[in-house]
């Protein structure tokens, strides 16, 4: 079964310094239909002024991904991440893949230090299959090269192909497709699929997606991608 996803359907708030169209139920926008699909819980895509970002707060029992598409962010937390000294810088670019594993509890704050350039990225929640975990954080690049014409996988439960670990049955993968190119993903039975349009146009199952558009595969062997026109695209892999 799919079900298309309009990005005109999203939730849309406009604080000034950041605007964000909300793909599921989020802060104050509230839609009973859309409150996640499988353990997905969040997409968020955000662009924060210059000179502004989001500051000190605290999550828990949730793995917390960020995918930049322009712009950098500039991370910070209660782990010592994005401080001096810390394990990790905290800065994250187009290309870098951030995980934060909230667990037990983390406090953490997100910056866009630029002048005069906005940070534009996807913010993506994904419920754990255990709760009172530990907090953990890990970063990690991956070029365009690696995408390109193919679905890379970014971040799975075992850290798979250099991919980022994150504590839950779920496997993420990215690809950039134009032309000719075209790629697929086979589904095990009672698996779900969950594909999100970054940009450009692109044929999932038939299905022609825009940029911001997503498609929802439930009862489906396979994930097809083809016809895309600078097309960047994100594809979950979910338990049911």
């Amino acid at each position: 079964m799919l079900e298309l996803i309009k990005s005109s359907e999203r939730g849309y708030a406009d604080h000034g310094w950041l605007k964000s169209f909300h793909s599921f139920s989020f802060a104050d926008y509230f839609d009973a239909k859309r409150m996640g699909f499988g353990a997905l819980r969040v997409i968020n895509e955000d662009r924060i002024a210059p000179g502004t970002g989001f500051g000190t707060h605290g999550h828990r029992d949730m793995e917390i991904i960020s995918y930049v598409l322009e712009g950098e962010l500039a991370h910070k937390d209660s782990m010592g991440n994005g401080t001096a000294g810390g394990a990790h810088s905290g800065v994250i670019r187009p290309g870098d893949v951030q995980r934060m594993s909230a667990g037990t509890g983390v406090r953490h704050s997100e910056f866009n230090h630029a002048e005069g350039r906005s940070t534009h990225f996807l913010q993506i929640w994904i419920q754990p299959d255990q709760l009172g975990l530990a907090p953990g954080y890990q970063q990690e690049h991956f070029p365009a090269s690696e995408k390109r014409g193919r679905l890379r996988l970014i971040a799975s439960a075992d850290g798979a192909e250099g991919s980022v670990r994150m504590n839950a049955n779920a496997k993420l993968y990215a690809g950039l497709l134009d032309g000719s190119e075209n790629a697929s993903l086979e589904l095990a039975p009672g698996r779900l699929a969950y594909v999100h349009l970054v940009r450009g146009s692109l044929q999932v199952n038939g299905q022609t997606l825009a940029g911001g558009d997503a498609l929802q595969l439930s009862d489906e062997s396979r994930v097809q991608l083809e016809a895309g026109q600078d097309a960047e695209v994100l594809v979950f892999d979910l338990a049911a």
